[in-house]
């Protein structure tokens, strides 16, 4: 199982007048699209201690970019209080997005990625980066079906969302 982790840099934490927490939550997501665009899911894995809860859901048309995006929307939103978090995710384009300060850099551009071409995903964009904001998230790139059980079992829910439109 091959794994990169990348780590938010201080642009990406909170302030830090927020205070930690030591809940420490692990998310696993991943995004599906039935062509693409095209009917689209996604699936999150949860688990804090002993506890464990998968969420799953889609769009009947999207992108398989839109619905990586979705997946770690919903698990950070499903999170009731500030929690410092592990995301895995098997999209680089997530990773770099925020670990690489691009998508911060797309916000305060206007959602423009240069003076010609407009930032992708911008209202996803806008919703990731403010709970990235809200909690401390470590991202790490995982390989998509490569063995990883978590990563296997959020492909598993995606599909079958996606599998309902």
């Amino acid at each position: 199982m091959k794994e990169k982790k990348y780590y938010a840099t201080s642009r990406e934490l909170p302030a830090a007048n927020q205070e930690p927490t030591g809940k420490r939550v692990i998310i696993h997501t991943d995004g599906s699209c039935l062509g693409n665009p095209g009917p689209g899911g996604y699936g999150v894995v949860l688990r804090y201690g002993p506890h464990r809860k998968e969420l799953s859901g889609g769009d009947p048309q999207s992108t398989n970019n839109r619905m990586e995006m979705t997946a770690c929307i919903a698990g950070l939103n499903a999170l009731k209080r500030r929690c410092a978090v592990t995301l895995y995710t098997d999209s680089a384009y997530i990773v770099n997005g925020v670990t690489k300060g691009w998508a911060k850099r797309w916000r305060a551009n206007g959602w423009m990625r240069n003076k010609k071409e407009q930032a992708e995903n911008a209202d996803l964009w806008e919703q990731l980066l403010d709970l990235c904001e809200k909690h401390e998230v470590s991202f790490v790139w995982v390989k998509g079906h490569a063995g990883n059980p978590e990563n296997e079992r959020c492909d598993q829910l995606a599909k079958a969302a996606a599998g309902k439109f």
